[in-house]
């Protein structure tokens, strides 16, 4: 004799589901890229410990292509979270106040952020740049440490173009879209 099951009441989310805001270039490739990212971090981390445990030694390959992609994946994150407003702030100034005192605080902190990472990619191409013209190696590989570099400033950029993005619909919006 069977149980007659109880009906399931919804539970609603503790925190709040937000839809993504509408943007030209679609959030699901950094989404789709730090998945991916992560997989393929989780492999090597993975297999590295199992080859260390089966016979004492060590990949030394994996500490390199693990910074590397800890990096890429840092930067992809970032990308996502200034467009949907999950950046680290502070939110008694900038969530308090008059819609209109939102609305300037958050003009001013994405005008930062895009300083920040413009500064940021003028300044990787320059650190690429040096690293390709002087030959520079990685020490576990021996590869061109510029194959590493490079999407520093790649990822900088499209942090850059995704906050010019967030900038514009904060003004094309004006002071409603603060509250």
């Amino acid at each position: 004799m069977s149980r007659p099951e109880a009906p399931v009441e919804p539970v609603e989310p503790i925190i709040p589901v937000e839809a993504d805001p509408a943007v030209k270039v679609p959030l699901a490739i950094e989404d789709w890229l730090a998945v991916i990212l992560l997989a393929v971090l989780a492999l090597i981390t993975f297999m590295n410990v199992l080859v260390r445990y089966f016979t004492d030694q060590s990949f030394a390959w994996t500490e390199e292509i693990s910074v590397f992609l800890l990096i890429v994946l840092t930067m992809a994150g970032g990308s996502v979270a200034f467009v949907r407003n999950h950046h680290i702030r502070i939110e008694i100034l900038a969530d308090n106040g008059s819609p209109r005192r939102q609305y300037i605080m958050a003009l001013i902190s994405n005008s930062c952020v895009l300083a920040f990472f413009l500064l940021l990619t003028v300044l990787s191409v320059k650190l690429v740049t040096d690293e390709f013209v002087y030959e520079e190696t990685s020490p576990a590989i021996g590869v061109p440490t510029w194959w590493y570099s490079i999407w520093l400033p790649v990822m900088a950029a499209a942090i850059s173009l995704r906050t010019v993005g967030t900038i514009r619909r904060l003004v094309r919006n004006g002071v409603k879209d603060a509250a």
